[in-house]
């Protein structure tokens, strides 16, 4: 039965510092010392003993985990003079901008007071070379007189690009090639003088309600109605009328060759149906023109123009 001063084995070893006495440091290994009744034997691999007195373990030393995220990093910046310098750049450019914005905003402005409309080319939508919208600047009442003069314009532009057709087949067949450039002429001139002349005066007239554009419209689409029916018929005057596909040149040519005989019959077909559209596109323009009171204001601007003129 053991002792109740005997140690207790599960009680944990003191650890024991022999550095921490002052007469252990520096004494090599193997050597011993006596100092206050205390006998010390230093050899390597083994831990001293130490009598009559009890050593304090180091203090650990904290582990940093950090991996120097804690360091500052000196990132050069710039100066208080090139901030300066920037700053000012900015303002520069932010004023410049405003002033743009401003002499464009009286531009609008000054063209708005004036009546000119800025038109953006939208038609047709795969390559815009004109500005057409019916649907939102014409006034609804007015809308189906305006696609019906369209399709006039596109009927123009039809018969003279189909008469161009028939007449190359014509001039391939041995009718010669001075008609052949004659119709390179009208439809080269046609297309876009139908537009410029008589097309965009009545969308801008209807669009505005101008008189005096409504009076352009009226001189010139009478001219094209004139030129619809002259095709239409073609009499032998310019190079025996071989030039346009109307009805005489189409009789003409079916005695010789059946195939032009048919390209000239379809144009001459053309050109009618153009000039029936074209007259009852007139009359109802004029209808309009008539009872909405624009013919005495027309009337009234003409009589103006002549005094300014004749002043």
């Amino acid at each position: 039965m053991g002792s109740r001063y005997d140690a207790n084995p599960f009680e944990p070893e003191e650890e024991v510092n022999p550095f921490s006495d002052p007469s252990v440091r520096g004494q090599m290994p193997g050597q011993s010392n006596f100092s206050g009744g205390a006998f010390y034997t230093t050899h390597t691999g083994s831990v001293p003993s130490v009598a009559g007195s009890r050593l304090s373990p180091l203090p650990p030393e904290p582990a940093d985990f950090s991996y120097d995220r804690g360091a500052t990093v000196d990132i050069p910046l710039g100066t208080t003079k090139d901030f300066k310098k920037k700053e000012k750049e900015l303002e520069a450019k932010e004023a410049e901008l405003k002033r743009r914005e401003q002499d464009l905003k009286r531009r609008e402005e000054a063209a708005a007071r004036a009546g000119i409309v800025l038109e953006e080319k939208n038609w047709p939508p795969f390559f815009p070379i004109i500005h057409h919208d019916i649907t939102r600047e014409i006034p609804t009442h007015l809308q189906r007189l305006q696609y019906t003069a369209f399709s006039t314009w596109l009927g123009i532009v039809l018969c003279l690009v189909w008469n161009f057709v028939a007449v190359t087949i014509a001039w391939i067949r041995g009718y010669g090639v001075k008609i052949w450039f004659l119709a390179i002429i009208y439809a080269i001139a046609g297309c876009p003088g139908a537009y410029v002349l008589w097309y965009r005066p009545l969308y801008r007239a209807m669009r505005t309600e101008s008189a005096i554009k409504f009076g352009r419209f009226f001189l010139f689409y009478l001219l094209h109605i004139g030129f619809c029916v002259f095709a239409a018929v073609a009499p032998p005057v310019v190079f025996k009328g071989k030039s346009l596909a109307g009805i005489l040149p189409t009789i003409d040519v079916f005695s010789d060759h059946l195939l032009v005989g048919i390209f000239y019959l379809i144009g001459f077909i053309l050109f009618t149906l153009e000039s029936i559209i074209s007259v009852r596109v007139i009359q109802q323009v004029y209808m309009y023109f008539r009872g909405s009171g624009k013919e005495a204001e027309m009337r009234r601007e003409a009589a103006r123009s002549a005094m300014r003129a004749a002043i």
